[in-house]
């Protein structure tokens, strides 16, 4: 670890980078969950039930799982700075083409299952991208709290989503707020693309402390693990798919993205429908399990590092999710079980902010693990993730529909003891291609 006169003066390049990408990363959810909010508004106009709806939802998760994979090999072809950019425009496009279904369209629901799967394409691209960024700017020890602050972005975007999409939606109508989506996105890529560089050593305002402080432990990193430092390696298929760690996160991630998606998918529905607030008071309840997402990431990122730096890199790593699981276990089951609609709300959002303890997790063992190939272990981790969440925006009102509301959410209990138990084998000490654990300082 760095001694305090290593360390830059001010605020680091780096730091200012990923809070920008933590912005991007509340517009991906911004774009991910209005449709949710929107969903009353869109399903009574073209006469779409809850169980087609899902449909929809799952339409947008299919297509970005199915492309994790191609978009893990584009984030490392083009790196950060140009992935995220072009995903901006991407945006913009075809998030103005959900706006643009007529009143009267006969097709709605077709338009909107196409539209929405080819948004989840590429928006594939987010989360390996800003992985690669984070293994090329960031020192181990500082990889949690990195991917934690980017994380804290989605409890953001998804908490500020149901109030202000509310508003816009009883004073403009659905649409408008979708082009305003639209619109910020294309708008935040482009910032993206003029601020940032793939690499420290290519940004003329990172300082030569920060670039010093990075290079020398990727380097380090880089010559023991793959090579010559520089040299650019073809992706090694046979060391992923036969890495425990890398197919433990993928069989959690699954989880992960089960539990998550009933909050952006069904919450919002969920307390209207089924605790019978109105609308407002929806969206205000709906807002509670992302602000203890936002309050997760960024302290499950901070926690994270700390305990790795304390006990060791597998306690920090692994210790923190595993027992974040079982609390989200324990909490989806007592609020889907009160009583009363505050009461539900406040133990669901309790069980939202438990989960994101885990997030930063996933991510930093992807980069401890993958080094140059983060990218391309991301994108497959993701895709278990955006699986789960394909399964729960269908599975999920046909549960409810058949054995009510609990048996939903403890279905998404039991998914989460799952997730517990396959963190047990995960080793971030062992990077691809290594069958020991290795001894790494941080």
């Amino acid at each position: 670890m760095e001694v305090e006169g290593d360390k830059p003066r001010g605020v680091a390049m780096r730091y200012l980078l990923v809070l920008w990408l933590a912005g991007l990363s509340a517009l991906a959810y911004v774009d991910r969950t209005n449709i949710s909010i929107a969903r009353i508004a869109i399903g009574r106009e073209f006469s779409i039930d809850n169980v087609r709806m899902g449909w929809v939802f799952s339409a947008f998760l299919v297509g970005y799982a199915a492309f994790q994979i191609p978009a893990g090999l584009l984030a490392r072809r083009l790196g950060p700075r140009r992935s995220l950019a072009l995903l901006g425009a991407w945006w913009g496009v075809f998030i103005a083409l959900t706006a643009a279904i007529g009143v009267h369209a006969t097709n709605a629901l077709v338009l909107l299952v196409l539209i929405r799967f080819t948004l989840g394409v590429g928006e594939a691209v987010m989360y390996p991208a800003t992985s690669q960024f984070v293994e090329r700017w960031f020192p181990i020890q500082e990889r949690g709290r990195a991917n934690g602050i980017i994380f804290a972005g989605v409890g953001l975007g998804s908490m500020l989503t149901p109030p202000v999409v509310t508003a816009i939606l009883l004073h403009h109508g659905w649409r408008v707020s979708f082009l305003l989506s639209a619109a910020a996105g294309a708008i935040a890529g482009l910032v993206w693309y003029i601020a940032a560089r793939d690499t420290p050593e290519q940004h003329p305002l990172a300082g030569e402390r920060e670039r010093t402080l990075i290079l020398r432990e990727r380097r380090a990193m880089h010559a023991s693990e793959n090579g010559p430092a520089g040299h650019r390696w073809s992706v090694p298929w046979a060391q992923i798919v036969r890495s425990r760690s890398v197919l433990a996160m993928l069989a959690s991630y699954f989880s992960y993205g089960y539990v998550a998606w009933i909050f952006f998918a069904w919450m919002y529905t969920y307390m209207a429908q089924v605790r019978g607030v109105n609308l407002k008071a929806s969206a205000l309840y709906t807002m509670l399990p992302f602000l203890g997402m936002t309050i997760g990431s960024l302290s499950g990122g901070a926690i994270c590092d700390w305990i790795a730096v304390r006990f060791g890199l597998r306690a920090g790593r692994c210790g923190l999710p595993t027992v974040a699981f079982a609390l989200t276990a324990a909490l989806l089951l007592a609020g889907s079980a009160a009583h009363k609609p505050g009461a539900a709300a406040v133990l669901l959002a309790g069980g939202a902010g438990a989960l994101y303890l885990a997030q930063s997790s996933y991510w930093a063992v992807c980069a401890d693990v993958a080094g140059e190939f983060t990218s391309v272990v991301t994108g497959i981790v993701n895709m278990g993730g955006q699986i789960g969440g394909a399964v729960t925006a269908s599975l999920t009102p046909l549960l409810a529909a058949h054995f009510g509301w609990g048996a939903s959410f403890g279905a998404a209990a039991g998914l989460a003891v799952l997730g517990a138990l396959s963190w047990l084998t995960v080793d971030p000490r062992c990077p691809l291609g290594t069958p020991e654990p290795l001894a790494i300082e941080i």
